[in-house]
């Protein structure tokens, strides 16, 4: 039932397996946000980083010894040009077979510690991401039913994807550049500075030029890139819906409509993704014109300095490379900041699920419910959804053992509340539901779902045979057992008409298969988990009227002997019900027999006859 109303239920949630939600709204593509409280997430995101802290250590001295040899590089450099003296016409050959062998040692050890740090650091960044995952879906779990009720599942799979995608990235990516980053920087300084402080004076003049630069561009584009993601998301959910609901689109021959839609979205996305890419494009071309610029004010005030024998020209070639060296990772450091805003932001999403309250844990003493009997009690029960929406007010109604009570009434009554209420998908807020004598809060959660089998409206099957769905419901039972549970559903007539049977695979939720024939697979599930208690939510709903009457005589079986509660708007379907209730706006307003009901003529007479007419005007 869909919250149209105040007193709309939310769906009654199946044991079996959902749906795959699909990327809609923020999904993957989504928006890419400033975090709240960068610094407390990035402390949190380092919690998860304590069981690599060894491999850390490792990815550290190894940056260290890389920093090193970098900034070794143009010493060396420097050294090899000052033994071929220009002065004295004459070279030093040892001098200079001696540097050209350190410089050609560094940069195959350069390359050997970068390629350690990214193998290192690929596995720390995937085992981390790993288990936030795990969390993450593990917390998802654990939440109650009224969490998943408020948000999209798009929302909650980009939390799963999108977000996770981009802690892993800037794990990988951002942490070696970062540190690296700094050290370079500061080694750089040093060096500079014990070269030469007046040319480490004229290599820093540009360095404002840089910060200015930088700022500037980052303005623009990180606007234009928000937007080019809003856009890039909505452009995913446009595609999303598209093949999802494609044979809607068919039906309506809404074809050209939605390409129309796809051509706007998509036109909005190239033109920003244009604007995007430019402004990111006068970045580097600019930032060689400052480089430049510093090259030659090095070069100047160098030659300035070399005339009056102050400084070699090796101390000038150093200059030049240690400028250089000086201004890329100030560069690389300010996208890094981008990357880590982007990955804590997606962080802190996580982490907004993982401190979501979980379904509150059983109280201390709570008993398991073995061998349960299925007598039922509602005892003045007030719910509502909302702190400040009763549905329900003093609500009581009794289900002996063994018996059937059906739910009848308008869309948003309340019915499948009821069913809600008695799984403790959600708790009441008043009052006390009893099984079997005692307060239901007073048994342990999962022993009390596992005493009830719920077929849906809407039925969940996932991918896999038609055996691995039955076999849902009991994963010990044997094939035996699973043909019988089929049979006993009615749904072995169009199983052993499939070329593989039991062992014919399904598409994502059944699709290769009519939804009657879904309905029926969901039937045997539950036959198959033989509950104590049944719930059926329009439950031959999607079966058409010759198989209902096989159906409604399965299910007549395995009703025997089990409470249930049946939900209805075909009403001859719940004609042998024990007890017939109708629910209006949250109150019980008429209970008992089909026969009693008849005879009072109220409420359900006058539903029970307008059906009929309908049906015999349609006949006719």
């Amino acid at each position: 039932m869909s919250k149209s109303k105040d007193q709309a239920a939310p769906p009654l949630v199946s044991s079996g397996p959902g749906p795959r939600a699909g990327f809609g709204g923020q999904g993957r593509g989504g928006p890419v946000v400033k975090p709240k409280n960068f610094k407390a997430t990035l402390q949190r995101l380092w919690q998860y980083f304590g069981k690599e802290r060894k491999i850390l250590t490792l990815i550290l001295l190894f940056i260290v010894l890389d920093s090193v040899l970098m900034l070794s590089a143009p010493y060396l450099l420097g050294k090899s040009i000052d033994a071929m003296s220009l002065t004295r016409g004459t070279v030093d050959f040892g001098l200079l077979e001696l540097t050209v062998f350190a410089l050609l040692v560094a940069y195959l050890t350069d390359a050997v510690l970068t390629f350690l740090q990214g193998w290192l650091m690929a596995g720390v960044s995937q085992r981390i991401v790993k288990n936030l995952r795990r969390a993450l879906f593990a917390k998802l779990q654990k939440l109650p039913v009224a969490f998943f009720d408020t948000r999209t599942h798009g929302e909650l799979m980009s939390r799963l994807s999108n977000d996770i995608d981009n802690v892993s990235n800037t794990i990988s990516q951002s942490t070696t550049q970062l540190m690296s980053g700094v050290i370079v920087i500061l080694g750089t300084l040093v060096m500079m500075i014990v070269l030469s402080p007046i040319l480490t004076l004229a290599s820093l003049v540009t360095i404002p030029l840089v910060f200015l630069l930088t700022r500037t561009i980052a303005r623009k584009t990180s606007v234009l890139f928000k937007n080019q993601q809003i856009q890039l998301g909505k452009l995913n959910g446009h595609i999303e819906e598209t093949i999802t609901g494609l044979h809607v689109v068919k039906a309506f021959n809404h074809e050209e409509k939605v390409i129309e839609q796809f051509d706007l979205v998509n036109s909005k996305l190239s033109e920003i993704g244009v604007k995007a890419q430019i402004w990111s494009g006068f970045l580097m071309p600019i930032m060689n014109v400052i480089n430049n610029i510093g090259f030659t004010v090095v070069a100047v005030v160098g030659a300035m300095l070399a005339i009056k024998s102050l400084v070699t020209i090796g101390v000038i070639a150093s200059f030049l490379s240690y400028s250089r060296q000086f201004v890329r990772p100030l560069n690389d450091l300010a996208n890094i900041f981008n990357v880590l805003q982007s990955g804590v932001a997606g962080a802190e999403r996580v982490f907004e699920i993982l401190d979501e309250q979980e379904e509150p844990t059983d109280p201390p003493g709570a008993i398991e419910l073995t061998q349960p009997k299925g007598h039922v009690v509602f005892e003045d029960v007030r719910f509502g959804y909302r702190p400040d929406v009763s549905i329900f007010e003093n609500v009581s109604f009794e289900s002996e053992q063994g018996s059937s009570t059906a739910l009848v009434g308008p869309t948003g009554a309340g019915k499948t509340t009821i069913v809600n209420l008695l799984t403790r998908f959600y708790d009441v807020t008043g009052g006390t539901i009893y099984l079997d004598g005692r307060d239901i809060r007073d048994y342990t959660r999962d022993s009390l779902r596992r005493s009830f089998g719920i077929v849906l409206q809407d039925t969940y099957l996932f991918s896999g045979t038609i055996k691995e769905n039955i076999k849902y419901g009991n994963p010990e039972a044997t094939d035996a057992e699973v043909e019988a549970a089929a049979a006993m559903a009615n749904a072995d007539v169009f199983i052993k008409r499939l070329p593989k049977q039991y062992d014919t695979l399904l598409s994502e939720n059944g699709s290769n298969l009519s939804q009657g024939q879904r309905q029926l697979l969901a039937i045997a599930r539950v036959i198959l988990a033989k509950p104590a208690l049944l719930i059926l939510d329009e439950a031959t709903s999607s079966i058409d009227t010759r198989t209902e009457l096989h159906i409604q005589e399965a299910l007549l079986q395995i009703m025997k002997g089990r409470t249930s509660f049946i939900i209805a708007h075909r009403l001859n379907t719940i004609r042998d019900a024990d007890t017939i209730m109708v629910v209006d706006q949250g109150q019980i307003v008429e209970q008992g027999s089909h026969d009693d009901l008849i005879e009072l003529q109220g409420r359900y007479h006058s539903m029970f006859v307008n059906q009929f007419k309908n049906l015999e005007g349609a006949n006719e």
